[in-house]
């Protein structure tokens, strides 16, 4: 405290912590995804975000080029070491690299159970080269779904990347009448698929709910030339769910956000379109 000045003062203007949220992805250094995007996000809707680096990529708006990921034992450390000190309100997780480290995120997830946990199941790794590739990236997906997915308050996926696994049949749905349903039946207490066709020349976002009731909102189709759309819903709902929202509401507000952020996106480089997470209405 400064001298000569009374306690009440300092207690006047104490800031208020803001929720926090930690995010476990890679650092992609062009801003458009992972980590520092998640960060920014996180600022604009009211949340300072907490970074357990999954991965370092070498990329421009055109592409990946490389990616280092973090070995299972350091993004332990990194999670843990932050939890233990502040009190995390909700859990993101993007790109996993590893079977082992989406079995870590799953021990962390069941550690800290109280918190919401929402997964983004993206797609941030290079197209496989050979079988060893294809079998890891097999390995991966099994993996998030079997350990992670049953941890998860909230997973969001695009519509075409759903069908694709379940055209691949990467995604066994049993006796589940469609591909998300069958997330739901892995343990997924809520399942958002942006761009879900409802009807024939028809797309929404739907999110479908314990006991299968489902909520659809307005599907904008992202602009040409641009990435992911699911990354920035699923760390606004994060946001959202961090400040206490329920979660119809929560991912009602993120689905705002994300087509506000869409629709304003930037052409930075020669690549893809930058979602505009600082844009004001």
């Amino acid at each position: 405290m400064w001298p000569g000045i009374p306690p009440s003062f300092h207690a006047a203007f104490d800031p208020v912590t803001p929720p926090l949220i930690l995010i476990f992805g890679p650092v992609d250094p062009s801003g458009a995804d992972g980590l520092p995007a998640d960060a920014v996000t996180s600022a604009r809707l009211g949340c300072h975000g907490l970074a357990a680096a999954t991965a370092l990529t070498v990329q421009d708006t055109a592409g990946i080029e490389d990616i280092h990921p973090i070995s299972a034992e350091l993004l332990d450390d990194q999670a843990r070491c932050l939890l233990e000190d502040m009190p995390v309100q909700a859990i993101k997780v993007g790109g996993l690299y590893s079977a082992e480290t989406a079995s870590v995120v799953a021990q962390i997830a069941a550690d800290y159970s109280q918190v919401p946990l929402v997964l983004h199941l993206g797609h941030r790794s290079l197209v496989a080269s050979d079988v060893a590739a294809e079998d890891d990236a097999e390995d991966l997906l099994a993996a998030t779904l079997e350990l992670v997915l049953p941890q998860t308050d909230l997973v969001v996926v695009e519509h075409l990347r759903l069908a694709q696994w379940h055209a691949d049949g990467e995604i066994n749905i049993g006796d589940a009448p469609s591909p998300m349903h069958a997330l739901a039946a892995g343990g997924a207490q809520w399942v958002l698929v942006l761009g879900s066709p409802v009807r024939p020349g028809h797309h929404a976002n739907v999110l479908l709910g314990p006991g299968g009731q489902t909520v659809t909102w307005p599907w904008q189709p992202p602009p040409d030339r641009n990435a992911d759309t699911g990354g920035v819903a699923a760390v606004a709902a994060a946001a959202m769910l961090a400040q206490g929202l329920e979660m119809p509401k929560a991912v009602e507000q993120a689905l705002l956000h994300a087509d506000e952020t869409l629709a304003k996106a930037f052409l930075a480089g020669m690549g893809r379109r930058i979602p505009n997470r600082i844009a004001t209405s």
